[in-house]
């Protein structure tokens, strides 16, 4: 992640402002701020998403991540279409390899990641909460990898990680048809984790987080590896990965202390380490 910006034109802007990072105790809030073009994601957007991602990676003192879009109408509307339509032939692909890097880092994030969908999330946007590892919706959220209605595909994972979550059949049915669907279907078919009720999105989001945070540290980040890298082997091939991820927590201060605590009739206080 950190040479992430070899990967970006010399002339495209560092904008803070576009994606604004909150610390909240144990978690961040990651938010993208352009909520009057539906929080789509332009050349300065992925830079900053990227550089952030960048600094989270290093700080193991967050131990969860929260992505959302500003406003309640969109969590984020994909690419955006109007900066493609003047942009120079020559710097098409280096937007899309950002896009699809975005995508990468955040799904490469050692700690655990929630998409917080507060409304529209359409091609790139589906692909950001695909990238994230739960998704939790507001209950007039609208989803879809939308891309063959515009003569293209999904190529920011789309293809990839939805029929790795919902299942080959369920994926080709959204994908070659551009549909759309509501909170309540999405929750039926695995794609979302959760639907808010309405108003209480921030609260169920963060409810979620604190109940990872509140777990040990190091063991949460163990199984959040040994659950990605293992799914990709053959099974016993990812019996091994798991092993090896075990091992991480043997001799950590939180395992003794989860023990101790449980002696004791007490909650543990994970320090990380």
């Amino acid at each position: 992640m950190s040479s992430y910006l070899a990967d970006f034109p010399s002339d495209v802007p560092d904008q803070p402002e576009l994606v604004t990072c909150e610390r909240a105790g144990d978690l961040v809030w990651l938010t993208i701020q352009r909520p009057d073009v539906m929080n789509c994601l332009s050349f300065p957007t992925l830079r900053r998403l990227r550089k952030l991602c960048a600094e989270l990676a290093q700080d193991l003192s967050i131990r969860c991540v929260l992505i959302t879009g500003a406003g309640d109408k969109a969590f984020c509307a994909g690419a955006d279409l109007k900066e493609r339509k003047t942009m120079p032939a020559e710097r098409v692909p280096h937007f899309v390899k950002n896009i699809r890097r975005v995508m990468d880092d955040v799904e490469a994030l050692p700690q655990p990641t929630i998409a917080v969908v507060n409304g529209f999330a359409f091609g790139g946007g589906t692909e950001l909460m695909l990238a994230c590892d739960l998704r939790v919706a507001a209950a007039h959220a609208q989803f879809g990898l939308t891309e063959v209605s515009l003569a293209i595909i999904p190529g920011a994972g789309g293809t990839q990680r939805l029929p790795r979550l919902i299942g080959k059949a369920r994926a080709k049915d959204l994908i070659l048809t551009a549909r759309k669907l509501d909170a309540a279907e999405a929750e039926r078919i695995g794609l979302v984790n959760r639907v808010a009720p309405p108003g209480e999105l921030r609260k169920v989001a963060e409810g979620v987080a604190q109940a990872i945070a509140d777990n040990g540290p190091v063991a949460v980040r163990a199984a959040k590896a040994a659950i990605d890298g293992g799914c990709e082997m053959p099974q016993p091939q990812g019996l091994e990965h798991e092993a090896r991820c075990y091992e991480r927590v043997l001799p950590t201060k939180d395992r003794l202390e989860a023990l101790a605590a449980f002696a004791e009739k007490r909650k543990p206080k994970y320090v990380g380490g």
